[in-house]
């Protein structure tokens, strides 16, 4: 496999009803173009050597020999063909008609998977012509003297992913085959089918395959009927379609008059990591035996990916964005609230330097104190300049804390500081560690004394992505009594912040705005000779957006660092360079290690999105491991 990837097709022929010699030469065409793009397994729709519409033409005997010379002619067209062919056909088994599945590679027929439910409705009358598969007894069939495997029994594997075979109806019945196909260890499920178009039904059908491959975690390859099939009663939009655990990742372009092929490269590792964590995964497996058949492998090494990835997997669409942001700021107004009652402390106080994730912390206290109907004085804001402040980031928290209407105060670190350096024999001028986290520190003690001396909670503002670095100074800023950005990485702070921005008055939305604008830094060193930040964050730890992603696939997927690398350079191919991406993803990685000991005995907070950091819950890991490393 290419770095886990398996590239896979769903076929939509031109065809002519009860021309299989015509269809058969289309469905050639598209296994050339399949065979081109290093497809390694390409699906057609059902009946499609046939046609789905032949209705009573299913009772010709020449209908019925045209179809299996057709596959015989298929097979002889592809014996130079690497990729898995699948292909729908009637076949005469033992004075009975099944709708099948026909599995080819090589010129060679695999197997033969029948349909097992049957619609037998205002549209479709398949009980009329077809058998059920469900109890078939034969497990092989003979054709042109080939003795072939024969069932819904059987599932294909080449020892890097196996895939099973459900046709159009499957899907749509309470407990569809694939359920067992995927608790039996098929990672992508084909479905070849013939569903006509009505209103509303194809939203439902999309929603069908997301459910279905999501609670399989797998992949769904569909391929339905299109061009050509009769339209007597009913009209058929070909539709192509390919999921990954829920996700659509390919589709093709409905009431094509053409022949189409939707290649995408499927995540067999992605799934296989999924199915790995769900502990209930196995439950429910029958005790059916299933016969795996071989099939070889298709090279698909160092080809270019056939999807693209997001750059911000953590920042939900646009399409979404008032749903997804109120939905992140209940969850953390519904944990600070449940935690200022059960403390039955009297303020929140919090530190407001200016930049995003104060800020971001802020909102949710003044929401949190508006739904508990509490007055917003109650939330003690402190700005503490320092030797790193600017103008710009002062203005702002100043400005910010009177536009919300909460109680303010300003205590500067300056002279606290400057004792503390004669204290310890530290030389002012030197600016290194001790000089920042002396500030980081005097700064959580300002907010804890504060906190006792008004009965108050501190509201830590660090969050996920400054977890994932360590970028917090030990019992500094890592430390507070409540964290509520802790499952907040940077890249959906600033996504959080933008659209809070939109949500207030002109006066808020101008200060938010500029906030958003202001380089990342926790300001620890003198601003520069203009007054403006000089310790920018990004410049010493690497694009946060890079690391949001590193850490996205890093904990949610457990991939290898090889294999970041490579999404990585997928998704930022028109930003970074492959040089500037492999060096910060191993500073990802050395810093991730390294810092895990501050993530061990880090504060509650609420846990938002599928990654979070907290020793007590997601993550646990020794603060003593050896970094993994790139080969």
């Amino acid at each position: 496999m290419n770095n886990g990837f398996v590239r896979l097709a769903a076929a939509i022929p031109e065809l002519k009803v009860a021309d299989c010699a015509f269809n058969i030469a289309r469905t050639a065409e598209l296994i050339l173009s399949a065979e081109a793009e290093k497809v390694q397994v390409v699906c057609f729709p059902e009946l499609s050597i046939t046609g789905y519409t032949c209705a009573d033409l299913f009772y010709q005997h020449q209908l019925l020999s045209d179809a299996e010379n057709a596959l015989r002619d298929l097979q002889k067209l592809t014996y130079s063909i690497s990729a898995v062919i699948i292909v729908g056909m009637p076949l005469r088994v033992q004075h009975q008609l099944f709708n099948v599945a026909v599995v080819l590679q090589s010129g060679r027929i695999l197997g033969m998977v029948p349909k097992v439910n049957l619609p037998n409705n205002n549209e479709f009358y398949e009980k009329r012509w077809f058998t059920s598969g469900a109890n078939v007894q034969t497990q092989t069939v003979t054709l042109a003297g080939e003795s072939i495997p024969f069932g819904t029994d059987l599932l294909f594997s080449n020892g890097e992913f196996s895939f099973g075979i459900e046709l159009c109806e499957d899907l749509w019945v309470p407990i569809p085959p694939s359920s067992q196909l995927a608790l039996h260890g098929a990672e992508v499920i084909f479905n070849l089918s013939a569903s006509n178009e009505l209103i509303g039904k194809h939203h439902y059908l999309r929603q069908l395959i997301e459910q279905q491959s999501a609670r399989c975690i797998a992949g769904y390859v569909y391929a339905s009927a299109g061009a050509g099939e009769s339209t007597t009663d009913v009209v058929f939009a070909g539709n192509g379609l390919i999921a990954e655990n829920g996700k659509f990742i390919a589709t093709s372009e409905r009431f094509s008059f053409e022949s189409q092929l939707i290649v995408s490269d499927l995540d067999i590792e992605r799934l296989q990591a999924d199915r790995i964590r769900n502990s209930n995964f196995g439950n429910g497996r029958s005790d059916q035996l299933y016969r795996t058949i071989e099939f070889k492998a298709v090279s698909s090494n160092d080809l270019p990916l056939k999807r693209t990835y997001d750059k911000h997997p953590f920042v939900p669409p646009l399409s979404n964005r008032d749903e997804s942001c109120e939905e992140i700021f209940s969850i953390q107004v519904g944990g600070l609230a449940k935690r200022w009652q059960h403390t039955q402390s009297e303020h929140l106080v919090v530190g407001i330097s200016g930049g995003l994730d104060s800020t971001l912390a802020l909102l949710v206290c003044v929401k949190t104190a508006d739904k508990l109907g509490f007055d917003r004085k109650r939330i003690i804001g402190i700005t503490m300049p320092g030797f790193g402040t600017t103008d710009r980031t002062y203005n702002n928290a100043i400005n910010l804390m009177k536009s919300l209407g909460i109680t303010m105060f300003e205590i500067s670190i300056k002279d606290a500081c400057i004792q503390h350096f004669a204290d310890i024999n530290h030389n002012p001028n030197q600016h290194d560690v001790t000089y920042e986290n002396t500030q980081a520190r005097e700064r959580t003690q300002i907010l804890m004394d504060i906190a006792n001396k008004h009965n108050g909670l501190v509201i830590g503002t660090g969050d996920l992505s400054e977890l994932a670095l360590g970028w917090a100074t030990y019992n500094g800023d890592h430390m507070s009594m409540y964290a509520v950005n802790n499952g907040i990485p940077k890249t959906l702070v600033r996504y959080l912040v933008d659209w809070a921005s939109n949500q207030l008055d002109a006066a808020s939305k101008d200060i938010l705005q500029d906030v958003l604008n202001t380089p990342v830094s926790p300001e620890l060193l003198p601003a520069d000779e203009n007054g403006n930040i000089a310790q920018k964050t990004e410049d010493i730890v690497g694009p946060y957006e890079l690391h949001d992603f590193f850490l996205y696939y890093f904990v949610r997927f457990g991939f290898t660092p090889s294999k970041i690398l490579f999404l990585a350079r997928n998704a930022f191919a028109d930003t970074y360079s492959n040089e500037v991406i492999e060096k910060w993803l191993k500073t990802f990685l050395r810093r991730f290690f390294a810092q895990q000991f501050k993530r061990s005995c880090m504060p509650d907070g609420p846990k938002v999105g599928s990654i979070n950091l907290s020793p007590r819950g997601d993550w646990r890991m020794p603060s003593d491991a050896v970094a993994f490393t790139l080969p």
